[in-house]
């Protein structure tokens, strides 16, 4: 390279040089002058989960033991397992409204048991119960929850667009 191309060389780089610290020119003219955006929230975020610890227990002959429980905010789920004293079934699930935990232990009639349930929403007790179960030679016939223990919010929750089984409210006679 000869010295007066080395020479015009370097007053363009010079040039450039003034242009770009004094702010007329920018090599990142599309990325400094039109910055993307700061992301948005997204409005319809996921709801808050909620971890559930289903716990039963029955201390005591209990054959044919059934845990149903709130396997997520619309379901509910049953398992049949084999409780002998000592033993304790567990399960996890997640829930959105911690407040439909809930769970129900039964055993089969004639057996008798001390029945224990306990729900924990993300590490904390926020249910447990304690019923002893007589074994009987009959079967209870105005009681037909007799063997169960309910623990938590009720599983039998109303569906939403079924039908209202209730009866009507009838008014008090007047006086």
């Amino acid at each position: 390279m000869s010295s007066s191309r080395r020479t015009q060389a370097g007053l363009a780089a010079g040039a450039a040089a003034v242009l770009l610290t004094a702010g007329l020119v920018s090599p990142l003219t599309t990325a400094t002058a039109d910055p993307e955006p700061p992301p948005v929230a997204d409005a319809t975020s996921p709801p808050v989960q909620h971890n559930v610890l289903y716990r039963a227990r029955a201390d005591g002959t209990s054959r044919g033991a059934v845990v149903a429980y709130k396997q997520d905010d619309q379901n509910v789920n049953s398992a049949q397992p084999t409780m002998l004293p000592g033993q304790t079934f567990e399960v996890n699930t997640v829930l959105t409204d911690p407040k439909l935990a809930g769970m129900q232990i039964s055993i089969q009639w004639p057996y008798g048991s001390n029945l224990h349930c306990e729900i924990l929403v993300d590490d904390q007790i926020v249910a447990q119960a304690d019923q002893f179960i007589a074994p009987r030679l009959f079967r209870v016939k105005d009681d037909p929850l007799y063997g169960t223990l309910q623990c938590g919010a009720p599983l039998d929750l109303p569906m939403p667009g079924a039908p209202d089984t209730a009866p009507p409210d009838v008014p008090a006679p007047p006086l």
